[in-house]
């Protein structure tokens, strides 16, 4: 255990005996966690670890969750991905009524649909879509990754709620976190900041990040359940405050008993710094205004089709991409407008005890560079 996560998880187990004196109701405790293991292999590339993290990675999650009594728990997360270990979630939660809750700490505020099922052992595709990639997209540095990377972990509070309805359910969020990080003189996120330890978890900027959700879930009937909603982020990510961001995203989702369709939308729009020679840092020159402009877009789609195939075995169809809109800095392989769409057929297989054996194919159409090929083989469960 790294010494950044050690404090965290041992503060929470320490308040424990104290909350617990102050209160004649006993603690309910909940341990739970899940592991992935997972092989990628890229036929197509003799030394894929250039543009991928290729070979076999391992995702642990390990939750720890106390209720003290009907309106107040706390909850701790530790996960072990590529990036290391890492503190997934420490807060508290403040249950006020069924339509207000309060949520105060570090924790996945709440934009789109996949951030709610990113655990390995809750979605059945070994990697993630490439929207909320996380690094097991071929050419990620390239790329920067995706839009928005799942799990978003950030400190900060978040207002949410649930209302019911006779026939569903609405919900809503609103927060305010430390938001996405990089150097001065920037021209997109570090995600390396955001998530590495040695950086601090703190706001860059003194600063925060606001954002909101809107969803509700509608059953028709006995047979179909549908699902929709709407999510936001926006701020300031540079250390002198003068970079901004904004981040919208739409999701759907139909289910009619094991059978699911999915499909989410994002577009994020980056202010870039155009530094002090603009013609010498970025490839393409000034527009018809003659200035240039100091922004680019960046959007992605998935759509995922999940449903049973014969017994233990789910069938997994997706069709996801990328694209990204605007000047590049003169030494980026993209061009102006580049693209990226990806194919993908799994299958996924139930084994004795609640594990789950994974396997895809990945096809990679590239408008930057040669066509690829990815492998995925891996078994997941929960305990």
């Amino acid at each position: 255990m790294t010494t950044s996560t050690l404090p965290v998880v041992l503060a929470v187990v320490a308040a424990t005996p104290f909350a617990a004196s102050a209160s004649a109701e006993p603690f309910r405790h909940n341990f739970a966690g899940s592991v992935q293991i997972d092989y990628l292999a890229v036929p197509s590339e003799r030394i894929a670890a250039r543009q991928s993290f290729d070979g076999a990675t391992v995702e642990l999650s390990l939750k720890l969750a106390v209720d003290f009594g009907d309106r107040a728990s706390a909850s701790v997360k530790v996960c072990v991905a590529c990036h290391g270990m890492e503190v997934g979630m420490a807060f508290f939660d403040l249950r006020l009524a069924d339509a207000l809750n309060v949520r105060v700490g570090r924790f996945t505020p709440a934009f789109g649909s996949f951030p709610l099922r990113h655990d390995p052992a809750n979605h059945r595709t070994s990697d993630k879509p490439l929207p909320y990639d996380m690094g097991r997209m071929l050419r990620l540095r390239e790329w920067n990754l995706g839009i928005l990377p799942a799990p978003w972990v950030d400190n900060g509070v978040e207002i949410a709620g649930t209302v019911f309805a006779e026939h569903g359910h609405f919900d809503y969020a609103v927060y305010a976190v430390g938001g996405p990080k990089a150097g001065a003189d920037a021209v997109d996120f570090d995600f390396i900041q955001s998530r590495s330890p040695d950086r601090y978890y703190l706001d860059n900027n003194s600063e925060p990040a606001v954002g909101a959700r809107l969803a509700g879930t509608l059953e028709l009937g006995t047979a179909w359940t549908i699902a929709a909603g709407a999510s936001g982020m926006a701020g300031r990510y540079d250390p002198d405050r003068q970079l901004t961001f904004a981040i919208a995203g739409a999701d759907l989702t139909l289910r009619r008993g094991s059978l699911y369709l999915r499909s989410e939308y994002l577009i994020r729009r980056t202010e870039m710094s155009l530094g002090d020679e603009p013609a010498a840092r970025f490839r393409y020159g000034p527009g018809e205004n003659g200035r240039f402009a100091d922004f680019f877009l960046k959007d992605g789609f998935y759509s995922e089709l999940e449903f049973p195939l014969l017994g233990p075995v789910d069938v997994i169809g997706r069709v996801d991409g990328l694209r990204r809109l605007g000047n590049v800095v003169a030494t980026s392989p993209l061009r102006s407008e580049s693209d990226l769409l990806r194919y993908t057929a799994a299958l996924a297989y139930r084994l004795p005890g609640g594990l789950r054996l994974k396997s895809s194919g990945e096809f990679y159409d590239f408008s930057d560079f040669e066509d690829e090929i990815a492998v995925h083989l891996g078994i997941a469960g929960s305990f």
